[in-house]
């Protein structure tokens, strides 16, 4: 743009401000490639203080059935000492039963070792211990150091309009759905972009009908065109509708069960 109008307007100041017009400019916000360093520093995980005080879990399932009928083992990690218990398990196992395992003697409390093995090997263990967590220190921060060669920080303020960039999930409609009412409000600060705003950005609230959860409903006004979308062992009817949200039309393909279903007053 600045290229464009140099070549037949100049002004004192008209680089910066072709610049700062185009930051302003909603699209250009919500699609520019980033070409900086990645925001957020590394944030460490924290080191627990003691044998089995923090834990890392998976499930390895599949496995053929053992005489007991179980089916999967349990894998439980110790963060610190990284010993691990496979705990052999059933599929439908429920959580409390699950938790009803995790009960194990496997951390034992610094009386009980003292009463049952001895003073002596309750300060070997403690030594030991304090070796790993020294080791485990070094080397996170030693992670650290390299990590944030390729981060740059980045804070924001209570109040600040930011951008959230946010990753479609499978067995989700695009039209009428609450789509982010079950995502977590916490998210990583290398998700976020600063949002310059601008008046033009502003919507008229009398012209959308918003219902309680700020969303707003799109409406079908036709049906386009027609198609077929063939997998390996089906195929699956489309139609382009051309949906309304009263602001704007936008054409998409939609499977033409769900809108049949759904708008059924279009075919």
């Amino acid at each position: 743009m600045y290229r464009d109008l140099r070549e037949l307007y100049w002004w004192p100041g008209l680089k910066r401000e072709v610049a700062d017009f185009v930051s302003k400019y909603l699209t250009f916000q919500q699609v520019k490639a980033e070409h900086q360093l990645p925001s957020g520093l590394l944030q460490p995980v924290k080191i627990p203080l003691w044998k089995w005080e923090r834990v890392t879990m998976d499930f390895v399932s599949g496995l053929p059935l053992t005489l007991t009928k179980k089916d999967v083992v349990w894998v439980v990690v110790d963060r610190l000492t990284k010993s691990a218990h496979f705990i052999p398990v059933r599929t439908n196992y429920s959580l409390q039963k699950l938790a009803k395992l995790c009960r194990t003697p496997s951390c034992w409390t610094e009386l009980g070792e003292r009463r049952v093995l001895g003073p002596e090997l309750v300060s070997d263990t403690d030594d030991k211990v304090r070796v790993i967590r020294d080791r485990l220190k070094a080397a996170s921060d030693r992670q650290k150091s390299y990590a944030d060669l390729k981060r740059k920080e980045i804070e924001y303020s209570v109040g600040d309009f930011v951008f959230l960039k946010v990753s479609p999930w499978k067995k989700v409609l695009r039209f009428g759905r609450k789509e982010l009412d079950q995502i977590h409000d916490v998210f990583h600060v290398s998700m976020l972009r600063h949002y310059r705003s601008d008046p033009t950005h502003v919507v008229s609230t009398e012209e959308i009908e918003v219902i309680p959860d700020l969303n707003f409903e799109e409406e079908p006004v036709q049906i386009l065109d027609r198609n077929v979308k063939i997998l390996r062992k089906k195929s699956i009817p489309l139609v382009k509708v051309l949906w309304h949200n009263h602001s704007s039309e936008e054409a998409m393909w939609e499977p033409e069960e769900v809108i049949r279903q759904q708008y059924p007053y279009l075919f």
